[in-house]
This record gives structure tokens, C-alpha cells and sequence, in this order.
């Protein structure tokens, strides 16, 4: 992926920076327990009681299988000898300075938060180790004024979104394509604090995902999104990832949860209503909300993403180009070489779980 835009100029209000420092605050670190009052589901493939793993999992509010194999219970199922602490995070960010701080184990991320954690001056040691989805319509622009319909309309406008996001990337990408990197004002701010600032009108306009997304169409309106921008050349993805300690020193445990990923990316595609319900236990939404948010995505099996345009391919070529554009906003200091990125995918358990 080459993305052709000059250097982003970006005026910077809120707290943060888009480069990836690791003073970043988390939001919790805490172990959770899942949200759902149901029954464990039983273990849907043959339990393995000879894995003894330590995993400290961290997750995010994203409709994703993730959720369903937290509230279903389903590691605990099937591993009933491992012992797993799982963790909420609110970015990528947050994940990538606990793997760097060496307080996580596996985690949901970003492509571009990964890329940025795969180049310097992070070089954090870890790997992507599943595509949780390919972004969609999922990840928009949504903006308050009912007149503005195009991003031109937002020239002199303040717009905010998590930085170092796969929503910033995505802003980044369509405003360079647009001409208007120095036209408009961008603000770095959480999901969770973005209701506020919009209700207060301190901004005009917000790329962010669901269960905020959601929240700010109530009364604004979505003008581009995510898969606008892929098909400019800039795609996106939600992926899950872990320190490369962790996939080298557990390659049973890899697999079961490549399993239980992989089941549950099935039970999406085949009946997302169904889905939704344990969704909708660990989001705290109704699961009629996140019906229609599931088509903002595509969820990709172990059979694909092993195949020739994932994990078992080209996914390193595309972390190679979102560093390439990361370095021209300032982002990160060197693109890495390819084998860097090419050793930044753990590819093995989805191989095998592929062709199962």
C-alpha cells in the first residue's frame, strides 16, 4: 500500500501526541470478568488439559469475535488449566506500551498502532497473530452540521479522533488526499471522551468507531468512512497481536486460541444475531444496536487469512506501506526493512487451524 500525499501538518490541541510514547496512561490494567450472567458455552473443539499457560489478554469495546470467546468462556472451556487474566484497553496505544512494559501478553490493536509498534523508535518484539477484522464502514467521519456533506465542508473545523488510531490513519489518508492537511484542526481524543466534547461543541467532527459512532449519528451524519479510504489505497484492520516471548514459548496455547477465533469468526458470519447476544453482554448495548454495525466489517476465517492476501502473504507488504506512510507524517523515525515486518507475523497457528 503507497499512499501518495505530502507531508500532513497538524495542529495538535488535546492531550497526547501522535508518536507512540510509552508515558501513555492505560486506562486499566485490572483482570475482568466477563459482563454476561449466562452459562459457559461448553468447549466447541477437544479440550487440552496439558496447557499450563499464564495469559494476561487485553481487549477493546469492538464488536469482534474476541467478545464472544471472553463472554462465552470459551479459553477457560477449553484450556481449563491455563490461567487467563483478561484486561480492557481503550486504544492501541494503551496495548502497545503494555507490551512494552512487559505487563501484556496478547492484545487487540490496530494495523497502524502495530505498524508503529513494529518501527522506530518503539522495535517493540511482538507479532500480529490474527485479523480480527478488515475495517469497513465501521470506522467513519461523522460530523455535526447538517449542511457540510463532504470533507471540503470541514475546512477551518476542529476534528477529533484517537490518535495513533486506525481511525487517525484514516482521517490522515483522506485529508492528504484532499489537500486540506493544514485546512482543518485535529484534536486527540478517546472514544469515551468524544460524547462530551460533542455535546459541548469544543469539536465539529469525530472519526471514530462503534459503540461511539453510533452515539454521535444520533444526531450527526456520517460523510466518509473507512472503506472510502481503502479503496483509495489505505486499508485498515483491527488485529490482535502478542510479544513474540509469548508465541515462541507457547505454541499449544497459540493454536487453541487460533481455534476458538476461528469459531467464533463462524458463528459472526453465520448467524450475527446470534453473535450480537454475546456481544451485546460484554458492550453493554442491545443486540438489535449491533446487528447493523456488523456489516461495517469483514471477518475473515484461519482458511483466509493463512491464504496469499493475509497472514501466509502480502499482510507484511501492507504493514510496509502504512510505515511508509506513517513515516511521512512524522509518526515513526525509519520505515523497518521488510523482514522486520515479514517477522512481525506469527502465521503458524493459522495455518494449521486453516486446514483443519
Amino acid at each position: 500500500m503507497k499512499i501518495n500525499s505530502r507531508k500532513l501538518v497538524i495542529a495538535v490541541i488535546a492531550s497526547g501526541t501522535l508518536g507512540m510514547s510509552l508515558t501513555a496512561c492505560v486506562e486499566t490494567g485490572r483482570g475482568e470478568m466477563s459482563r454476561s450472567t449466562g452459562a459457559t458455552t461448553s468447549c466447541p473443539v477437544t479440550v487440552n488439559e496439558s496447557i499450563t499457560t499464564t495469559a494476561r489478554i487485553g481487549y477493546q469495546d469492538i464488536p469482534n469475535g474476541d467478545l464472544i470467546v471472553k463472554d462465552q468462556g470459551l479459553l477457560e472451556a477449553c484450556m481449563p488449566n491455563a490461567d487467563i487474566t483478561w484486561s480492557k484497553f481503550s486504544s492501541g496505544q494503551d496495548v502497545v506500551q503494555a507490551f512494552g512494559s512487559g505487563s501484556l501478553d496478547l492484545g487487540t490493536l490496530g494495523s497502524s498502532p502495530a505498524t508503529m509498534a513494529l518501527s522506530s523508535p518503539l522495535n517493540i518484539p511482538m507479532q500480529v497473530i490474527w485479523i480480527q477484522d478488515v475495517i469497513g464502514k465501521a470506522e467513519s467521519l461523522v460530523v455535526r452540521d447538517p449542511s457540510i456533506t463532504t470533507l471540503e465542508g470541514l475546512r477551518g473545523k476542529k476534528i477529533a479522533t484517537p490518535f495513533g488510531s486506525t481511525s487517525h490513519y484514516s482521517l490522515l489518508a483522506a485529508l492528504g488526499a484532499a489537500n486540506m492537511s493544514a485546512d482543518v484542526t485535529l484534536m486527540s481524543l478517546k472514544p469515551n471522551a468524544m460524547l462530551g466534547a460533542w455535546q459541548g461543541g469544543q469539536i465539529d467532527a469525530a472519526w471514530v468507531w462503534d459503540p461511539t459512532l453510533s452515539k454521535l449519528t444520533t444526531d450527526g451524519r456520517v460523510i466518509l468512512s473507512s472503506e472510502d479510504v481503502a479503496k483509495q489505497g489505505a486499508p485498515t484492520f483491527d488485529l490482535s497481536g502478542a510479544t513474540t516471548a509469548f508465541t515462541t514459548s507457547n505454541p499449544e496455547f497459540m493454536e487453541m486460541w487460533t481455534k476458538l477465533q476461528d469459531f467464533a469468526v463462524g458463528r459472526i458470519n453465520a448467524d450475527p444475531t446470534a453473535a450480537a447476544v454475546s456481544m451485546s453482554a460484554q458492550l453493554g448495548i442491545a443486540p438489535d444496536v449491533i446487528i447493523p454495525q456488523l456489516v461495517g466489517y469483514t471477518y475473515l476465517s484461519a482458511a483466509e487469512q493463512a491464504g496469499p492476501d493475509y497472514l501466509g502473504g502480502a499482510f507484511a507488504q501492507s504493514l510496509a506501506g502504512t510505515a511508509e506512510f506513517l513515516l511521512q507524517q512524522g509518526n515513526i523515525d525509519a520505515v523497518s526493512t521488510p523482514g522486520k515486518y515479514a517477522d512481525g507475523i506469527f502465521n503458524d497457528a493459522v495455518a494449521k487451524v486453516g486446514q483443519s
